[in-house]
């Protein structure tokens, strides 16, 4: 049981933290959806990108010295970064440094690994001289006060702490699963295991990894040291890192839970098309679990200036409406019909269209009379007049991607088109 603590105590361990932001992976499981753009720089939510939520957790929890490692595909990605996240003042030691892959070591290799990542860049960390670093994942879904976990770390004299939710044992399987005893001391800790141990007493979920990690400095320094020097390490931090802490030194787990329930709080790894499409849908709800209205954590994000949403039209034949559905800057719903839908910025739907419980990304026309149910359409598709999209699987499976769950994915190659710009 840990005293309620003074903020002044949590804001000064905020300000001597290094936030490290993985932003460089492909994102494989997400298809198409990231064939021209890093996970981390997909659209979520209407308007913002994943990797917004973990930056505005950074701000939002008075961490102000963040640095972001690309790799993969990252111009959409530093553009954004660039245009949204450059109102940080320097003079004030505040930073978003976009640290992309390069030849830093004297052999010409890209990060092979998370870990590597890190070790790679470690003399940026010592520049910035921080007493901690806290190591985050680019691409969830969430709001977080990271000052919680630090000074969780702090009190527990823990040399490594692991952020970890709890998760059906079917659905762990994508994750590194831990084991902590009472104490919230890590015992074991297995990176994506075919058959995930379960938690004590709740035989149907485990305590799986955010990808949350939180160091004293010198400590991290002298693991990426020793798994460096480790040839038949895969270099991550769920591999081989993590692991090899258990074994010698105090690794502690921190459950992310609700300040004012006490409940494991809203967190979501969108990492497949299905994920993607049903964590936007549950954005439509009436009272979703994740808030984005709430003006105590805002979701900061760059938004080009853009007209209000329009619908015209109100004929018998055709009348242009959205029903249960959330729209976006820019958009015009002409004599068309959206309903349980989200549509991102800029999004035209033509006369007597219907879109029905799906995601439509940003600079997407959808033509005249088209038909779409339970569809992510990618950014600058324009559909034919005409085209149904959600009503026949063996011929959706012909021209699109279908996911396990059936969903269809859409792009522009897939429709014959030039690629859209990745914005």
């Amino acid at each position: 049981m840990f005293l309620e603590r003074n903020p002044r105590f949590v804001s000064r361990l905020t300000r001597d933290t290094l936030a490290l932001i993985m932003a460089g992976g492909r994102g494989g499981r997400l298809a198409n959806l990231t064939d021209w753009r890093t996970k981390p720089a997909v659209p979520f939510g209407g308007k913002f990108r994943l990797i917004d939520f973990p930056l505005s957790n950074c701000i939002n929890s008075g961490i102000r010295r963040i640095g972001v490692l690309t790799q993969y595909k990252a111009h959409s990605l530093i553009q954004h970064v660039q245009r949204g996240w450059g109102f940080l003042r320097g003079e004030f030691g505040e930073f978003v440094e976009i640290i992309p892959a390069q030849q830093r070591l004297d052999k010409p290799i890209w990060f092979a690994g998370t870990a590597d990542a890190v070790y790679q860049n470690i003399d940026i960390i010592k520049a910035h001289n921080p007493s901690y670093v806290l190591i985050l994942a680019g691409d969830h879904v969430y709001k977080m006060d990271y000052g919680n976990i630090i000074a969780r770390h702090v009190e527990s004299g823990a040399d490594m702490t692991v952020g970890c939710v709890e998760m059906p044992r079917e659905r762990a399987r994508s994750f590194g699963v831990m084991t902590a005893d009472n104490d919230g001391k890590v015992l074991r800790f297995n990176e994506k295991p075919k058959e995930p141990e379960p938690m004590p007493g709740r035989p149907d979920h485990a305590l799986v990894s955010m990808g949350i990690y939180v160091f004293n400095r010198e400590y991290l320094f002298q693991k990426l040291r020793e798994d460096a020097e480790n040839l038949g390490s895969a270099r991550d931090f769920g591999k081989d890192i993590i692991p090899a802490a258990i074994a010698t030194d105090k690794v502690m787990a921190y459950p992310f839970s609700d300040p004012h329930s006490g409940e494991q709080a809203y967190w979501r790894d969108v990492g497949t098309v299905d994920a993607f499409y049903e964590a936007n849908q549950e954005l439509i709800g009436e009272a979703p679990e994740l808030d984005i209205y709430d003006d105590e954590w805002p979701i900061w994000t760059y938004q080009a200036q853009l007209p209000p949403a329009k619908f015209i039209y109100d004929n018998e034949d055709m009348c242009g409406m959205a029903v249960d559905s959330m729209v976006s800057g820019g958009d015009i719903i002409a004599g068309a019909v959206v309903r349980h839908s989200l549509l991102f910025s800029q999004v035209v739907v033509n006369p007597r269209a219907e879109v029905r419980d799906s995601v439509i990304l940003p600079d997407v026309v959808v033509g005249e009379g088209c038909r779409i149910t339970r569809a992510v359409i990618d950014e600058g598709c324009r559909i034919p007049p005409g085209m149904v999209i959600g009503e026949d699987a063996e011929a959706d499976r012909r021209r699109f991607f279908v996911s396990p769950k059936g969903v269809v994915l859409v792009t522009t190659e897939m429709l014959g088109q030039e690629v859209a710009h990745v914005r």
